[in-house]
């Protein structure tokens, strides 16, 4: 149990593995309960397995957890990963969240309710009787946030939930993020997305199975940590305040003659 009460879970020289590959070295991270953070990294250097460290379903070869008592976390998985001609409606997907511990097979009134409650939390009441198939990427993602918030978490993982999805569907998951956290939701996410999600969150972390860097944008988006996190030299620039990330220097025009 964490000594400070503002402090949900905290990681203390994790190391994980499976079989003889390290997916995790020396990884020390705190989660707080007004955190909203994102998780940068290539693919393959640990981001799931991070998630899945926190959410308590990989156990660690090395270091310790401490998590707050009671504290609850939900987690939603890459949408690539969803069996998707599953024949389930949206309302359904969500129920399947409920605790398991039941005398009925059958929804009661109260857990149809509760359903219905986040559904229209999200906004997306309306699409309840729909096959999941039927729904647009963005309405995927904000099927599996309401399946996780019916659990009522601390703390909300998400894994990817901008991948394959358009700017308008991804500004409109950043925008949700943002109210739920201001709600107070803690929310960690992994994300690819340098430009679109990492450089708009307040706090950042650039992993490649251990911690190269944490802190906000401007202290984190720097050539230097992302050279050390992704094995390749990219450019930043500013644009109103923000940092934006370019795989190679811009070309310098110069007058002639």
């Amino acid at each position: 149990m964490t000594a400070d009460a503002r402090c949900l879970i905290a990681l203390r020289n994790i190391s994980s593995a499976y079989g003889e590959q390290l997916a995790l070295h020396d990884v020390s991270l705190r989660i707080d309960s007004d955190q909203l953070t994102g998780i940068v990294g290539p693919s393959g250097s640990g981001k799931t397995t991070l998630l899945r460290t926190l959410l308590g379903s990989v156990r660690p070869v090395a270091g310790r957890i401490e998590r707050s008592k009671d504290v609850a976390m939900s987690y939603v998985p890459q949408l690539e990963t969803v069996n998707w001609n599953f024949p389930i409606t949206v309302f359904e997907c969500v129920l399947m969240a409920r605790r398991q511990q039941r005398v009925r097979p059958w929804p009661t009134r109260s857990e149809r309710e509760d359903v219905m409650a986040v559904l229209r939390r999200l906004s997306i009441e309306e699409l309840a009787g729909r096959h999941i198939r039927a729904l647009s990427g963005g309405q995927q993602q904000r099927m599996f946030v309401a399946r996780a918030l019916l659990r009522k978490p601390d703390l909300l993982l998400l894994d990817e939930p901008t991948s394959g999805v358009d700017v308008n569907t991804r500004h409109d998951m950043l925008h949700m993020l943002n109210e739920l956290n201001a709600e107070g939701l803690a929310v960690v996410l992994t994300t690819h997305d340098l430009n679109g999600i990492a450089a708009h969150l307040p706090n950042l972390v650039c992993l490649n199975r251990s911690v190269i860097a944490s802190g906000s944008p401007a202290e984190v988006i720097t050539p230097d940590v992302l050279e050390r996190t992704f094995g390749a030299r990219m450019e930043v620039l500013e644009h109103l305040g923000i940092p934006v990330v370019i795989d190679e220097a811009p070309v310098r025009w110069r007058e002639v003659g």
